[in-house]
């Protein structure tokens, strides 16, 4: 078994969970993959088929959509009860970049959290329109205005968390299902110590796929930063 877990939310990407699986593991780095599966379409038959030819690739089914958040709290927990050193997250359809991945790990120091950011200088993101631009700054600003980490970037899934931060994770307080999470889980880890690191990124809107991205989601997730700063004091 491989020291490192990429936990991979899917929903709806039998388009590209195969090619994801080929290209990580294509990097060599020995890692193990595992797809938190909500439905939708064939991507877990998809899984299972390739299982027999990759041992270290893992699945959970679940019956319903029950957000991205969740499946990545999942996946945590799947890796906690092994011996996973470093578990990474990110999203099914190329939006982040495998390529990337041996970066962010040598950046990954125990009791850390490495970040994909976007907003950070040499970072770079493609096929978004102006408006969602301006949200994602304007919610990320707002994150960091209450929350106060030091980060850039809350709301991008492509992280790296060390086992020593993973295991100061309180489950059971976190509330959130969906990308809300990513803050959630953050700013749970940084009242416990936690350090921070941010890594540019290559940000490309997915072209392949069904988009499970919820701008409602994101608008509910400005009340729902207030609730995080009260619940973790």
């Amino acid at each position: 078994m491989s020291n490192i877990l990429v936990i991979i939310p899917t929903y709806n990407e039998q388009d590209t969970i195969i090619p994801l699986v080929n290209k990580l593991f294509s990097l060599h780095l020995n890692l193990d993959i595992l797809a938190v599966d909500d439905g939708g379409d064939k991507t877990a038959s998809l899984i299972e088929q390739k299982q027999l030819a990759f041992p270290n690739l893992y699945l959970i089914k679940r019956q319903s959509k029950a957000g991205r958040g969740s499946a990545v709290l999942a996946g945590l927990q799947f890796g906690l009860q092994r011996d996973y050193q470093f578990f990474v997250e990110m999203d099914a359809d190329f939006s982040h970049q495998p390529e990337e991945l041996p970066e962010l790990l040598k950046l990954a120091v125990p009791n850390s959290v490495v970040i994909g950011s976007r907003y950070v200088e040499g970072s770079k993101i493609k096929n978004w329109p102006i408006s969602r631009r301006v949200f994602s700054r304007l919610a990320n600003f707002y994150a960091e205005l209450i929350l106060k980490i030091g980060i850039h970037d809350y709301t991008n899934g492509y992280r790296v968390y060390s086992r020593e931060a993973v295991q100061k994770i309180d489950f059971l307080k976190i509330k959130s299902s969906g990308y809300i999470v990513l803050s959630e889980i953050a700013y749970q880890l940084f009242k416990k110590g936690v350090k921070f690191f941010e890594h540019k990124t290559l940000f490309i809107n997915r072209s392949r796929g069904q988009s499970s991205f919820s701008l409602n989601e994101v608008k509910e997730s400005f009340l729902s930063v207030l609730r995080i700063k009260k619940d973790f004091r």
